[in-house]
């Protein structure tokens, strides 16, 4: 295929309620949503998860923004390109910015499935026809306000919990709703909120049965994680520490970690993410998908990944409805008691929303060879 056109959209995006982490509160998401056109006039869709600050990575949605108008854009728009892995082939020798090229390798692997009539899980090797969903809960010190929350996912048939935690907010919170739900599949997010000299904390949450704690110490370690893990029961899962298969290798081999959370952007794109998920499977590491507060077109990827067999553990892709008003695809993504369908038509499986997107796009750009 040849790439003629790259078109960025820069979007504005409300959600439905605020979310809290570790890093801070937000409720306006801004975004970048990216399009490729080969010479047959067929599209590709691709989203940056870079966030407008630097809290989660050092990426933004500005670095991203530079990163596709200064270098990737002009790259993939040089010469043929015979299949999606050539894209981080061509990226190689620009260090980091994972998020800003997975942006424009997702939009490729979109435009490669349809140019080929396969879905875009087909084209990665995924079998399953449906996937399980868990939830992602942000901070809320109300503690009655909380249970609550978890006990209406619970009856809408999500499969897995998943509750970010900090210090002075964890064990009597991870406590209260053990008590509250003592079957349901249950995880705590530190976001990286806790350091070495916080075991005596952190072994506290041993007693309430976790599927895993995720990424507990500092966003660039596999040592101290390693360390900790020898102290545990609970397994520790990494997520901002995993940038590559090179760092997965260093951290399962260092015993930093039990569980690997593959995020897209995290690692660059869906190349890489297949790599690190083949590296798991082999090495009987179970791996599942992160999400990063997606519009419809990021939530397609996630879904599409998730198919492949290790990804064993509920996933925090949850419906389009868990965070938006309205979305940008049609239909939006929904969940069905903790499932989600995965589409059959092809490419990441949904049509755009032109209405909506043009709606919440505030600035474009074009580039073209």
């Amino acid at each position: 295929m040849q790439i003629k056109e790259v078109n960025v959209r820069k979007m504005k995006m409300t959600m439905k309620h605020p979310f809290t982490t570790s890093f801070g509160t937000f409720q306006e998401k801004d975004f970048l949503l990216l399009e490729v056109k080969d010479e047959l006039g067929n599209s590709g869709w691709g989203e940056s998860v870079a966030f407008h600050s630097p809290w989660y990575s050092e990426e933004t949605v500005e670095t991203n923004l530079h990163m596709i108008r200064d270098f990737l854009a002009p790259l993939v728009l040089e010469g043929e390109i015979g299949h999606p892995d050539e894209v981080s082939e061509r990226f190689a020798n620009l260090r980091k910015n994972n998020m800003a090229k997975s942006t424009v390798e997702g939009a490729i692997w979109d435009l490669y499935a349809k140019r080929n009539g396969m879905t875009l899980a087909e084209a990665l090797g995924g079998k399953s026809e449906r996937i399980e969903v868990g939830i992602s809960i942000g901070i809320n010190e109300n503690m009655d306000a909380l249970v609550e929350t978890v006990r209406g996912f619970i009856e809408e048939g999500y499969k897995r919990i998943k509750v970010k935690i900090k210090p002075g907010f964890d064990v009597e919170v991870m406590r209260e709703l053990r008590k509250q739900f003592p079957d349901m599949p249950m995880m705590a997010d530190a976001n990286s909120a806790y350091r070495l000299e916080d075991l005596g904390v952190l072994k506290q949450l041993d007693e309430f049965g976790l599927m895993m704690i995720e990424q507990p110490l500092a966003s660039d370690d596999i040592i101290d994680h390693a360390k900790l893990q020898s102290e545990l029961k609970t397994p520790i899962c990494l997520d901002e520490s995993i940038h590559s298969l090179e760092d997965a290798r260093k951290a399962v081999e260092l015993g930093s970690t039990k569980i690997i959370n593959i995020k897209i952007g995290r690692v660059g794109g869906l190349t890489e993410a297949k790599k690190i998920h083949d590296y798991c499977l082999a090495q009987d590491i179970p791996v599942w998908c992160g999400g990063m507060l997606e519009s419809g077109i990021g939530r397609a990827h996630n879904v599409a990944l998730t198919t492949l067999p290790n990804f064993v553990m509920p996933g925090d892709t949850a419906g389009s409805s868990r965070y938006w008003e309205e979305d940008v695809i049609t239909p939006e993504v929904t969940v069905e008691d903790g499932f989600i369908t995965v589409p059959t038509e092809h490419g990441i499986g949904y049509g755009i929303n032109q209405e909506a997107l043009d709606r919440f796009t505030v600035e474009k750009w074009q580039f073209k060879n």
